[in-house]
């Protein structure tokens, strides 16, 4: 939700009246009179350049792909800067996430591929071909001892163990999880994210309008309990403390419950929204801000001037 003054502009207001009045009482000094410039609460990027996922470092570096030919884009959250890193020639960017190596993990959509990346140059270190034929590698996750990625068109997760130089293993989606038709007409799982305790996995099934948690040794799902709210066109999930920010592209908001730390268990908070919204995919969560970013579906991306944007709000 956003309003008239939020509280970074009302604290920037009285801290520019609480200078003025110090220069009055001449004891301030020159130095506390320079105000720090806001952080955008919108972030362009690039032309031509449609971005789908979002990884946030911890200094605010931020990175996101493009569906189109899979370039990367890094930028500041503190200035709005930035540029392409990997100019891309192929496969899409989808979800990507940094690792605790501060590489990027790129999935890489209908290619199958998952793409391990230089964060700081943008070089493809690995390419591993995580699946072949009917596939869309879409979301990923980052835990102790490796990383977890979604395909939407098969009920397995993908594993890829720390370090990303071997092959990702596969571990299908049992239990209580709805099954995906084959075929790639229909969307399964989409995004995924850890249970705050870290002990296992969370999915939202796109078919199924349904957050299910998951044992990443065995992939036995479970379906997680909501008290109010709603999952349906659930994308991009983040997990931050107890928190669970959901996605919701063609609802053009972000649905957030508080979990138990089993993530067996969910009761809904509120719902965001926003008039900058655009079919938001995805989102990460840096200080007190949520920046979501706007793959605008239904956009003209055959128009290399088109373009789209990140949208920071209140977390």
């Amino acid at each position: 939700m956003t309003g008239s003054l939020d509280r970074r502009g009302f604290i920037g207001a009285a801290a520019a009246l609480g200078g003025v009045a110090l220069v009055g009482a001449g004891a301030a000094p020159a130095q506390a009179l320079t105000a720090r410039p806001p952080r955008p609460e919108t972030i362009a990027t690039p032309a031509g350049f449609q971005p789908e996922g979002i990884a946030v470092s911890a200094r605010g570096t931020a990175y996101t792909g493009s569906l189109i030919d899979g370039s990367i884009y890094r930028f500041d959250l503190a200035t709005g800067a930035g540029r392409i890193i990997t100019r891309g020639e192929g496969p899409a960017s989808v979800g990507l996430k940094l690792d605790t190596h501060g590489r990027l993990l790129v999935a890489g959509g209908a290619s199958g591929q998952i793409r391990v990346v230089d964060a700081a140059d943008g070089r493809v270190l690995a390419t591993h071909q995580a699946a072949t034929g009917t596939a869309f590698v879409n979301d990923l996750t980052v835990g102790r001892g490796g990383s977890w990625f979604t395909d939407s068109f098969n009920d397995v997760v993908y594993f890829l163990p720390d370090g990303g130089r071997e092959r990702p293993r596969t571990v299908a989606l049992g239990g209580e999880w709805t099954p995906t038709p084959p075929g790639g007409e229909y969307w399964g799982a989409n995004g995924i994210a850890r249970t705050p305790d870290g002990r296992a996995l969370l999915l939202v099934h796109d078919l199924a309008a349904a957050l299910f948690r998951v044992d990443p040794g065995t992939g036995a799902a479970t379906r997680t309990e909501l008290d109010g709210g709603a999952v349906s066109y659930g994308d991009g999930l983040v997990v931050h403390g107890r928190t669970l920010y959901v996605v919701r592209n063609w609802i053009h908001a972000v649905d957030v419950f508080t979990l138990s730390a089993d993530g067996r268990r969910g009761r809904f908070v509120k719902q965001i929204t926003d008039p900058r919204f655009h079919t938001p995919t995805t989102a990460a969560v840096h200080g007190d801000r949520l920046y979501v970013v706007n793959a605008a579906f239904d956009a003209d991306w055959s128009d290399p001037a088109t373009a789209s944007k990140v949208v920071s709000c209140p977390s």
